[in-house]
């Protein structure tokens, strides 16, 4: 009952998302570290072709930036990080509220609320 497409697609994108704002607080931890490469998390490419399947089911992968470095050798822009922060907690929570209705019609439909 809990296993359709869009269940599936909305799981993986929370854990995306869990894990890009994971990434985003240890990029910003190490914002002035010399050598530091910012993370990236993507998965939205990957979780469009994974409904346009059928499935909805993937996992988010991890890359290492390729923005340019400051003269410490570290690429992490703090305003960026911050604004990726800001985006990826909004998808969230559309994500937790869109997820949440598909459980409140089950329910509904179910008799159980």
């Amino acid at each position: 009952m809990f296993d359709s497409v869009t269940i599936n697609a909305l799981s993986s994108a929370l854990d995306g998302l869990a894990e890009r704002q994971n990434v985003i607080a240890n990029n910003i931890a190490n914002v002035n570290t010399p050598n530091y490469h910012a993370k990236v998390v993507s998965f939205e490419n990957a979780l469009s072709a994974s409904v346009a399947n059928g499935s909805g089911v993937v996992s988010a992968t991890e890359s290492v930036s390729d923005a340019p470095t400051q003269q410490n050798g570290n690429n992490v822009s703090l305003d960026s990080e911050t604004l990726n922060n800001i985006e990826t907690v909004l998808r969230y929570q559309f994500a937790t509220r869109a997820i949440n209705m598909d459980f409140d019609a089950t329910s509904a439909a179910l008799g159980t609320n």
